[in-house]
C-alpha cells in the first residue's frame, strides 16, 4: 500500500472503529495479525494487519491456528477489551497508528507498512513492549523497553509542503521529474506519476528545466488529490486489464491507469480486502505449483536413474552371457593362451616381455596369440579380443571358470531386473499420484478464503433453537439481561429465570404460537446451567416462568435494582429440580463448521456430533480444546481439518461460567 493508500484507508476506518472495543487478538502468520473488534453500533469487524503490506478490515475467515504466538500473546494482555480511540498516518508515511485505552492508560500499536516493516506494541511511557520482529539497525533499533522511534523520513509530508518547497526539485540537476518528486516527497512513484499526468508534464523532464509555472500545476494538482482523500471524496475501484487480470486497488481513479476497467467499490477497505484476498489466492496457487512441481521433478529423475539403471542391467545380462558362450565356442584356443601366459612368467620372463612376444606373435596371425589385447600385471587380468568383442580372464582361473564367472554375472543382473521393474513401477504411481495431488491442491489452492459468517442478531446472547423449532435467548451478563429485556422481550414471550441472585433471563419467542412442553423444559434447562448454581456445583436447580408484563424496572419505594436486575410482581409458574446440564456441538453450515449449544436434547435434534458438560471445576481454555479434539475424534475423518481450526473462543462462549467438565 502507498502512502495514499495508508491516508484513505486509516480516514475511512477513523469513524468505524472510534470506540470499537478489542474483542481478541489473532495471529495467522508470521507477518499478520488480525483485531476482532466489537463496537455497541456495528456488527463485529476484523481489522487485518500484515506487516510491510497492508491494513484493512476483512469480511474473509481466515485459518488461525490453535496455539497463538508469543507476539499474538502479548496483544492479547495488553489490548484485549481496550477500546480504539485513534487510527491516524504518521506523517503521511506508510506508518498506522492504532492507539488503544486499557486500563486508563493510552497503548500504541504501530504498523510499519514499508518494506522490512513490523508491527510494535508501544507502552504508554514509549517503551516497545513486544514487536512481530525485532531488528538492530543504523538509525534506530526495535528492540525490548527500548523508547520507539519512528522510522527516518522517506520525504517531504506532502500534506504540510508549502508551494516554494517544489523549488528544491532544481536540485536534482537533470534526473527525471518524476524520480526527484519521488525523492523529495513521501510519495510512491505511480502517485508521483498522476500528479505529473494530471499537470501535463513529461515525467522524463529534467528536474533543473523545471519553470515556476510548472511547479504552480505540480502543487496544485497535488493540493486537488490529496483534498480528495482528506475529505474522503474518494471512489474505490479494483482496476483490471484487458485479461480480466486484478491490477491495482485505488481509492479513486487514476489518470495512469486510463485503460484498465475499473471495478467500483462502497469503500476502500472492501475493495482491499477482495483485491488482496484474490492477488494472494494466486500467489497461495504459485507456491502449490512451485512445491509440488519440484516434487515431480525429482520423481521423474529418479524414474530416469531406474530405467537407465534397468538397461544397464539388460544390458549387462546379454553382453556377459554372450561373452560366456564366446569363451566356450574358442575354449581350447584361449585356454592355450591363458596357460602359454602362465607358462612363460613361471619361466622367470617379465611381463613387458611375454607382452612383446604375444604382439609380434598376433601380428603373424600365429594361434592363439591371434586373440590377445593386453595384460594388466596388478591384478593378473587377460584382456583379449575374440568375434569382436573384447573382455577380460582371469590368469588365477581356469577357462572353465572364467566362462562360469560370466555367466554368474549374467544371473545375478538378472536377479536385479524384476526388483528395478517393480521400483519403477512404483515411482511411475508416485508420479501420476503427484499430478493427481497437483491438481488437488491447486484447485484448493484456488480457493478464496471463506467470507466470515455474519452473525445474526441472536447471537450476541445465549441461544438456541428448542427441538420444536423456537428460538430461546438468555442474557450474558448483566449488560445483556438489559438489553435483553428492554429491548427483545415481547408480549407472547415467555420469561425464565432462578431463584439463585447472578442468572440470566431467558426468553422463550413464541411468536404467538403455545411452546410445547418439550421446549418449556429445555428453555428451564438454560436458565439453571448458566446461572450461579453451576458455579457452585449444583446437580439442579428450581426455574420459574412468568409472562412479559410481570417483569418490571420499578423496584418498591426506597430499593434501587441495578443494571441487569428486574422485579417480578404475580404468580410464578416453578420447574422443580432442574438438570443443570448442556450439550456443545459442531453442525455443518455452508460447508463449515459452526458451534451450537444448549440442552442436550435439542442440540442432539440439531446434530449427532456433541459432548456433555455438568458442573466442574476444569477453566473454559483447557476444556474447549478438549471439547474440539473429543468433537475431531468423533467426527468423520473429512471434517476433522474444519474441526480443529474452529477457534476456541467460540467453544469457550458455550461453556457456563467459564468451567465445567465432559461428562462420560
Amino acid at each position: 500500500m502507498s502512502s495514499f493508500d495508508i491516508a484513505a484507508v486509516t480516514n475511512e476506518l477513523n469513524p468505524i472503529l472510534d470506540g470499537a472495543r478489542i474483542d481478541n487478538v489473532y495471529q495467522t502468520n508470521r507477518k499478520t495479525i488480525l483485531l476482532k473488534l466489537r463496537s455497541p453500533s456495528r456488527p463485529t469487524q476484523t481489522l487485518l494487519i500484515e506487516a510491510g503490506k497492508r491494513i484493512h478490515l476483512t469480511s474473509y475467515d481466515l485459518e488461525k491456528p490453535q496455539r497463538p504466538p508469543n507476539f499474538c500473546m502479548a496483544l492479547r494482555k495488553h489490548l484485549r477489551n481496550g477500546k480504539i480511540t485513534e487510527i491516524s498516518q504518521h506523517e503521511f508515511e506508510r506508518i498506522v497508528i492504532i492507539t488503544v485505552r486499557g486500563r486508563d492508560e493510552d497503548y500504541q500499536l504501530i504498523a510499519e507498512l514499508f518494506k522490512q516493516g513490523t508491527v510494535i506494541l508501544v507502552a504508554p511511557n514509549g517503551e516497545i513492549l513486544q514487536a512481530l520482529r525485532y531488528r538492530r539497525m543504523r538509525d534506530r533499533n526495535v528492540l525490548p523497553k527500548e523508547k520507539y522511534q519512528h522510522a527516518p523520513p522517506s520525504g517531504l509530508n506532502p500534506m504540510k509542503l508549502k508551494k516554494e518547497d517544489l523549488s528544491q526539485l532544481a536540485k536534482y540537476d537533470d534526473l527525471s521529474v518524476v524520480r526527484s518528486l519521488t525523492r523529495l516527497l513521501s510519495l510512491g512513484g505511480s502517485y508521483a506519476e498522476e500528479v505529473l499526468l494530471r499537470a501535463e508534464i513529461d515525467k522524463n523532464t529534467p528536474s533543473n528545466s523545471l519553470a515556476n509555472a510548472d511547479l504552480d500545476k505540480i502543487f496544485s494538482r497535488l493540493r486537488e488529490l490529496l483534498q480528495g482523500i482528506d475529505q474522503m471524496e474518494i471512489q474505490p475501484c479494483v482496476l483490471a486489464d484487458e485479461q480480466g487480470r486484478w491490477v491495482d486497488a485505488t481509492p479513486m481513479m487514476l489518470h495512469s491507469y486510463s485503460g484498465l476497467k475499473c471495478m467500483a467499490y462502497e469503500n476502500f477497505n472492501k475493495a482491499l480486502d477482495e483485491y488482496y484476498a484474490r492477488t494472494l489466492t494466486k500467489e497461495k496457487v504459485g507456491e502449490v505449483e512451485k512445491q509440488t512441481g519440484n516434487e515431480l521433478k525429482k520423481l521423474e529423475i529418479i524414474l530416469q536413474n531406474q530405467e537407465r539403471t534397468l538397461t544397464e542391467s539388460k544390458e549387462r545380462v546379454v553382453l556377459n552371457r554372450r561373452i560366456g558362450d564366446t569363451i566356450y565356442r574358442h575354449m581350447n584356443e584361449l585356454q592355450l593362451l591363458l596357460q602359454r601366459v602362465m607358462d612363460e612368467k613361471r619361466s622367470g620372463r617379465e611381463w613387458n616381455q611375454i607382452v612383446r612376444n604375444l604382439k609380434e606373435e598376433k601380428q603373424a596371425q600365429a594361434h592363439p596369440a591371434i586373440y590377445f589385447d593386453n595384460i594388466t600385471p596388478k591384478n593378473l587380468m587377460l584382456q583379449v579380443s575374440v568375434e569382436s568383442q573384447t573382455f577380460q580372464l582371469d590368469l588365477k582361473r581356469s577357462i572353465h571358470e572364467n566362462a562360469s564367472e560370466y555367466y554368474n554375472r549374467a544371473k545375478k543382473a538378472e536377479r536385479k531386473i524384476p526388483g528395478a521393474e517393480k521400483a519403477m513401477e512404483q515411482t511411475r504411481t508416485k508420479i501420476e499420484n503427484a499430478k493427481a495431488r497437483v491438481v488437488e491442491e491447486t484447485k484448493e489452492a484456488s480457493k478464496p478464503p471463506p467470507i466470515r459468517p455474519k452473525k445474526k442478531w441472536f447471537q450476541k446472547f445465549h441461544w438456541f433453537h428448542s427441538s420444536d423449532g423456537f428460538l430461546v435467548i438468555g442474557g450474558r451478563d448483566a449488560s445483556t439481561n438489559e438489553v435483553l429485556i428492554r429491548r427483545y422481550m415481547e408480549p407472547n414471550d415467555m420469561v425464565f429465570h432462578t431463584d439463585i441472585p447472578g442468572a440470566p433471563f431467558v426468553l422463550i419467542k413464541t411468536e404467538g404460537k403455545t411452546p410445547p412442553e418439550r421446549t418449556v423444559e429445555e428453555a428451564a434447562h438454560l436458565a439453571a446451567s448458566y446461572s450461579r448454581a453451576w458455579k457452585e456445583l449444583l446437580m439442579t436447580t428450581n426455574v420459574y416462568w412468568v409472562s412479559p408484563e410481570q417483569v418490571k424496572k420499578q423496584p418498591p419505594s426506597g430499593q434501587y435494582l441495578p443494571k441487569g436486575a428486574f422485579m417480578i410482581y404475580g404468580e410464578r409458574n416453578y420447574l422443580r429440580n432442574v438438570p443443570l446440564e448442556v450439550a456443545i456441538g459442531i453442525e455443518r453450515e455452508d460447508d463449515s463448521a459452526r458451534v451450537i449449544g444448549g440442552p442436550v436434547g435439542a442440540i442432539a435434534k440439531h446434530t449427532n456430533l456433541y459432548v456433555r458438560l455438568t458442573p466442574g471445576e476444569k477453566t473454559s481454555g483447557k476444556l474447549a480444546k478438549e471439547i474440539i479434539y473429543t468433537l475431531a475424534k468423533k467426527a468423520p475423518a473429512d471434517d476433522r481439518k474444519d474441526i480443529l481450526s474452529v477457534p476456541i473462543e467460540e467453544v469457550q462462549r458455550f461453556i457456563p461460567l467459564g468451567r465445567g467438565e465432559i461428562s462420560s
